[in-house]
């Protein structure tokens, strides 16, 4: 009798010590794996993996559809990802501006079915630039914003600035001597926006560097790289704001040549929404 209860106190010391192995080395296998994750940068796996191999035990997927799955799972996230960065990389200002909050009832003059077609990103593609031309609270930003907010989702590489920016920010590479390095980020994009040129006319004497946005549209207009642009000035004035006649005439040729030009006659929106507010409190 004691000689079997030893047996028996023997086969489950056994069996416990090969439990605690079987558990060591899933442990060592489950750290192994991460790290390979870790390595490989499969993030969503790395954050996942408990919850997809627990679904794969409960759904009995095959080995086929698990890997489907993860490896979907990985795809989407990178994507995400990637489109986070690009739209931070942008400098799209805040709050980010989108195409489906574009009230076009109200703003009754702009072809909605233009909009949704260039919002294809074929233009890109197309080497064709955009440009809106409108008084201000037209919606002319709100567009060109959202337009970039979509390249970004594309996959595109996208850069904004107003023009004010950029023409100080060149200034600035100019006084340091390093012009090519502040002119890198304004070429090197799929999609360059230039923002409100005319918005603010206290920006009229750093605004008359004609030259200097000259230099950015002939390089982007050499390399076939399209151009968002917005302003508020007319065509005929443009020479008058950027106070060089020459540099201008070669700027217009070269945005009009290849652009899709849309001019938006119409009220202002945020006019609209201020008599909105004050009708609201009977002001």
């Amino acid at each position: 009798m004691p000689e079997k209860k030893m047996t028996l106190n023997f086969s489950r010391t056994r069996k416990a010590n090969n439990q605690q192995t079987q558990r060591m080395d899933k442990e060592k296998s489950t750290k192994k794996f991460l790290e390979d994750c870790q390595y490989l940068g499969l993030k969503s796996l790395l954050r996942e993996y408990d919850r997809l191999v627990s679904e794969a035990h409960e759904q009995k997927q095959g080995y086929y559809e698990f890997l489907q799955k993860v490896i979907h799972q990985e795809s989407q996230d990178r994507k995400e990802r990637a489109i986070g960065y690009r739209i931070k990389e942008s400098h799209l200002p805040k709050p980010y501006k989108l195409l489906s909050d574009f009230d076009f009832n109200f703003q009754s003059g702009i072809k909605e079915s233009l909009i949704k077609d260039i919002s294809g990103m074929d233009f890109i593609n197309r080497r064709e630039s955009i440009l809106f031309i409108g008084d201000c609270g037209t919606g002319k930003s709100h567009l060109a914003r959202s337009l970039a907010m979509i390249a970004c989702q594309k996959g595109y590489k996208v850069f904004y600035t107003t023009c004010s920016q950029m023409l100080t920010d060149l200034n600035e590479g100019v006084y340091e001597k390093n012009l090519a390095r502040h002119m890198k980020k304004y070429i090197s994009p799929d999609l360059l926006l230039i923002d409100e040129m005319g918005h603010d006319r206290l920006e009229l004497e750093i605004t008359k560097e004609a030259h200097l946005l000259f230099k950015v549209i002939d390089e982007r207009y050499n390399r076939e790289k399209p151009i968002l642009f917005t302003t508020n000035i007319e065509e005929q004035d443009w020479a008058e704001y950027l106070g060089d006649p020459i540099s201008t005439r070669a700027i217009l040729d070269r945005i009009f040549h290849h652009s899709i030009k849309i001019e938006i006659k119409g009220p202002s929106y945020r006019k609209h929404e201020s008599q909105k507010l004050q009708q609201k409190y009977n002001i």
